[in-house]
């Protein structure tokens, strides 16, 4: 996909902030430090788009991109080991629930894993919850340069059974680095425009 224009536009901790111009929107969802803002610039072909930052748990909000102006990313808070209270991590967990099975908008989400480690039970947990609510869902594993080619089959198998999907789920590859699977995932969102 050629991209003409991509622009933040919001920042929400409420769903009266949420853009009112209905467009498709596509999530991006994983745990803290998965590699969800470095995987939007790659996908965007931006350096500083979304914030990166060496601290996880940096996105708190549900933040808003509009893309050649026909649709959405949407960057939602990373689950997981965010130094933060019980209570705030339970009002984003609430939050983010919401905005997945209420948002009329979205047409796909795209689950990031770490291929360096097997999911965790939060990853197993927010899989399931997808897939219980028949959202569209496609699973990405990143930072895939850090594994030798050799290698990376054992790890997707890992991935494939830490999340039930089977021998045959799909799991697309991507590393910012290099470029790898970087039409694969415009593919998959191609298909939901």
């Amino acid at each position: 996909m050629k991209i003409i224009s991509a622009d933040y536009t919001a920042s929400a901790v409420k769903q009266e902030q949420f853009p009112k111009i209905e467009l498709p929107e596509f999530a991006f969802v994983g745990r803290s430090n998965v590699g969800k803002s470095t995987l939007l610039n790659s996908l965007l072909n931006r350096k500083k788009l979304a914030h990166t930052s060496s601290t996880p748990g940096k996105t708190r909000t549900i933040n808003f991109f509009l893309i050649n102006n026909s649709f959405y990313f949407v960057d939602l808070p990373g689950y997981g080991y965010a130094r933060v209270s019980m209570e705030m991590k339970k009002s984003w967990g609430i939050f983010a629930e919401s905005y997945l099975r209420e948002r009329e908008t979205l047409k796909l989400i795209i689950m990031l894993v770490d291929i360096r480690h097997p999911p965790t039970d939060q990853d197993r947990d927010m899989y399931e919850w997808l897939i219980h609510f028949d959202l569209p869902t496609v699973i990405v594993a990143t930072k895939t340069d850090k594994i030798s080619r050799s290698k990376r089959q054992l790890h997707v198998d890992q991935i494939r059974k830490g999340l039930g999907l089977g021998p045959q789920g799909p799991v697309i590859l991507y590393s910012a680095e290099t470029g790898e699977g970087k039409e694969e995932v415009w593919r998959r969102i191609v298909q939901y425009l």
